[in-house]
C-alpha cells in the first residue's frame, strides 16, 4: 500500500512539471510573437523620429547654431583688430625710420652749413688781409667797384689806420656811402649806458 501511494505521488508531481513547463513555453511564445506589434506601435504612435529622439531638439539646435554664429563673427572681428594692429605697428616703425632718416640729414646739414661758415668766415679773414696789404690806392679802386655793404664789411676787419688810407682814396661819393653803412651797423648795435653821476657831497649835506 505504501508503495502504490508513493508510485502515484510521483506520478502526480511529473504530470504537474510537464504542465508547468507547457505553461512557460507557451508565455515565452506568446511574448515573443507580440514583442513586433508592439515595437511598431510604439513607433506609430510617436510623431517624432527615432534620431530625434536622442539628439538634441529644434530649441537647442537653434541655440547651439547661434552660439556658433556668434564665435564665428568673434573670430573675424579678432582677425580684423589684429590685422588692424600689425598695420598700425608697421606704420610707427615706418615712421620712427623715416624720423631717423630725417634727424641723420639735419645733423649733416647742420655740419655742413657750420664747415662752410668756418670756411667762409676764414676766406674772408684772409681776403681781408690781402686788401690790407695792398697799396690803398688799389683797394680804394677795387672798393669803389664793390657794394657798399660788403666794402664797409672789408673795412671794419681792418685797422683804423689801414681802412682810413683807404677811405681818404675813395671817391667822396662812395666812401659817403660806405660810412652810411658803417654808421647805421654801429648804430644799431646795442650800446652800454654811461654810469649816472656821482651826487654833489654838498647836496645831499
Amino acid at each position: 500500500m505504501a508503495t502504490s501511494r508513493k508510485t502515484r505521488r510521483l506520478k502526480r508531481n511529473g504530470l504537474l512539471m510537464s504542465l508547468g513547463l507547457i505553461f512557460a513555453v507557451s508565455v515565452v511564445w506568446r511574448v515573443s510573437t507580440l514583442d513586433v506589434p508592439l515595437v511598431s506601435t510604439a513607433q506609430a504612435s510617436d510623431p517624432q523620429p527615432m534620431q530625434s529622439i536622442v539628439g538634441p531638439t529644434a530649441p537647442i539646435r537653434a541655440a547651439l547654431d547661434e552660439v556658433t554664429a556668434l564665435r564665428d563673427r568673434l573670430a573675424a572681428r579678432e582677425a580684423t583688430i589684429a590685422d588692424r594692429e600689425r598695420a598700425v605697428e608697421a606704420a610707427q616703425l615706418l615712421v620712427e625710420e623715416r624720423l631717423a632718416v630725417l634727424e641723420a640729414a639735419e645733423q649733416r646739414l647742420e655740419g655742413l652749413i657750420q664747415t662752410s661758415d668756418t670756411a667762409a668766415e676764414a676766406d674772408i679773414t684772409r681776403l681781408t688781409e690781402v686788401y690790407q696789404t695792398m697799396e690803398a690806392d688799389q683797394t680804394a679802386a677795387l672798393f669803389a667797384q664793390m657794394d657798399p655793404n660788403f666794402a664797409a664789411g672789408f673795412l671794419t676787419r681792418m685797422t683804423p689806420a689801414a681802412s682810413g688810407a683807404i677811405m681818404a682814396e675813395l671817391d667822396p661819393v662812395a666812401a659817403y656811402a660806405i660810412s652810411v653803412v658803417i654808421a647805421t651797423r654801429n648804430a644799431a648795435a646795442p650800446t652800454l649806458e654811461p654810469p649816472p653821476p656821482d651826487p654833489d657831497p654838498d647836496t645831499e649835506s
